[in-house]
């Protein structure tokens, strides 16, 4: 009985956190226009799903902000989202695999990354707001590495093309967006994860 209670919890749970970060992605604060690229907040109730509720969690709730993602990337198009959808893409049958491995792959992995992370933190004890806040920041940090040089690897070329600038300038406006927009993402997920964190432990705890 306590094995059942404990999977409807858990979807239940897990349903919950989808939903949050479905209407985060449909308002402006979610996907933030940019004029290059669409910074990001969904990644945070990823980072927090994962963290309250472990690894499989997070790549769920990772692969539902993916879709979102996809979804914006097609219906209010940027200079890159040939990059996050596959709908949108410049280079045939395979830009829609690299765009499903930016947009979903890269999303279910930062899920599964901060599971872990927080897993490792519970592992040695270290459970307080400056583990969640480690949590948040490290995560978003990885979320931004792994999509910004997933992009870089998968879509060169194309990048080049739509910046119009040379192939070898490529890597500068790489490095530039990592910095300009992926550290300010980290210092507000650091600092959410740990305000949030805690408060949502007791509720998931207590349903």
């Amino acid at each position: 009985m306590n094995t059942s209670m404990n999977k409807t919890k858990w979807t239940v749970s897990v349903a919950l956190m989808a939903a949050v970060v479905v209407v985060l992605a449909n308002t402006p604060l979610g996907m933030i226009q940019l004029p290059i690229i669409k910074a990001t907040t969904v990644h945070i109730p990823v980072i927090l799903g994962a963290m309250l509720l472990g690894p499989l969690a997070g790549a769920i709730l990772g692969g539902v902000f993916g879709i979102c993602s996809i979804i914006s990337n097609t219906t209010a198009p940027t200079l890159l989202s040939f990059a996050f959808s596959p709908f949108m893409t410049m280079s045939g049958l395979s830009g829609v695999f690299k765009s499903l491995w930016v947009a979903f792959g890269c999303r279910v992995m930062l899920g599964v990354f901060a599971g872990f992370l927080w897993q490792f933190f519970k592992k040695v004890h270290h459970t307080g707001i400056a583990a969640m806040a480690c949590t948040g920041f490290v995560s978003s940090v990885f979320h931004t590495l792994i999509v910004m040089l997933s992009i870089f690897k998968l879509f060169t070329l194309e990048y080049a093309a739509a910046k119009n600038v040379a192939v070898d300038a490529v890597w500068g406006l790489i490095m530039a967006t990592i910095t300009g927009s992926g550290i300010p993402e980290a210092i507000a997920a650091g600092v959410l994860v740990a305000a949030l964190g805690k408060v949502l432990m007791r509720v998931v705890h207590n349903l």
